[in-house]
């Protein structure tokens, strides 16, 4: 082995007010290799069918996080997210609510839009939305939407660009996907609600699996990179991945943007030994995915970064703007609710 180197009715104000109170939880959880694989413990991930297709057409804005939202942005969350707990609505309604928007227009309570679309969900009043007054007004707005999501047959099991879609009706369907991960964060924050997608426990590796391919991918360390590198000494970022889970039994696509999808999501602060994490361009939408390397625990990572470096172990980067929210456990089943 080579040296290795080093998230039209008013309700009671009260249930709004409640909502601007609460402050944003972020937990971290450490994980590590416990004779050669992971153990045994389950994390619940943030993830739905609908993340992992759809692009926005409506020039939504990119690589917007929880962080650098607004006053005004916040606030406008804490209102549905108050609203919709206050109609008794589940935290599913509210995810689905806040992607709605801030595809329409990013939290923002606008008094202009297409046609006559109006306020945070841009809402027609000639489409029977309520009067102009109304559909600025973010209580009212939020209350006819979840009351029209409510009325949806089976919304509950739709991925939530399909739900949202289907009250908005919407020029641009799939524009909704990729707000989720951002929508189950400001949940997740402004609620305390751990799971808002109400996802199935994320599977656990087989005993020896991430043991097995971190292994191999470590004794790569000091390899040059090269794009397109399957090996046997050099690599580029996905290449390298799909030996190293070769080596453990587990068959992983080649590239990128596909290893995203090759197994159960969780959120990737709750990351175990093995499991993949990925840079996208925009961290929302994971189409626009261009790197991955893999997790080895006490917050290290080993890749294979770009040309002119090597197959290295640093540290993750836990606050850079590129890193996407979800985290792969490669081989497992998808964990969609």
């Amino acid at each position: 082995m080579r040296l290795l180197r080093p998230v039209r009715l008013l309700v009671p104000a009260i249930a709004v007010l409640a909502a601007l109170g609460l402050v944003l939880v972020v937990s971290l959880i450490a994980f590590t290799v416990n004779g050669g694989g992971a153990r045994s413990t389950t994390a619940f991930g943030t993830c739905d069918a609908g993340l992992n297709g759809g692009v926005s057409l409506a020039g939504a804005a990119g690589g917007t996080t929880a962080a650098t939202l607004s006053d005004e942005q916040r606030t406008n969350a804490a209102t549905i997210i108050g609203v919709a707990r206050g109609m008794g609505a589940p935290p599913r309604a509210w995810l689905v609510a806040l992607a709605t928007a801030l595809q329409e227009s990013t939290l923002r309570n606008i008094n202009y839009g297409d046609r006559d679309s109006l306020g945070l969900f841009q809402q027609r009043p000639s489409q029977g939305w309520g009067s102009p007054a109304e559909v600025t007004d973010p209580v009212y707005s939020t209350t006819i939407f979840i009351e029209r999501l409510l009325e949806v047959p089976g919304w509950e099991t739709m991925p939530v660009t399909v739900a949202a879609q289907t009250v908005q009706r919407s020029a641009f369907p799939n524009a909704y996907a990729k707000w989720e991960g951002l929508a189950a964060e400001l949940v997740q924050g402004l609620a305390d609600v751990a799971d808002p997608i109400g996802c199935r426990p994320t599977a656990v590796l087989a005993e020896g699996v991430a043991g097995t391919a971190i292994a191999f991918a470590l004794d790569q360390v000091g390899d040059p990179y090269l794009w397109g590198g399957n090996g046997p000494d050099r690599w580029d970022c996905s290449g390298l991945l799909v030996a190293a889970f070769r080596e453990a039994g587990v068959t992983i696509p080649r590239v990128s943007r596909d290893q995203y999808n090759a197994g159960g999501h969780l959120p990737v602060r709750d990351m175990q030994p093995g499991d993949l994490l990925f840079y996208a361009t925009d961290r929302n939408d994971p189409r626009t995915i261009h790197h991955v390397a893999m997790y080895i625990g006490n917050d290290q990572m080993v890749e294979a970064p770009y040309t002119g470096e090597f197959v290295r172990v640093r540290p993750v980067p836990w606050d850079y703007e590129e890193l996407v929210p979800l985290a792969t456990r490669p081989g497992t089943a998808p964990n969609r609710a």
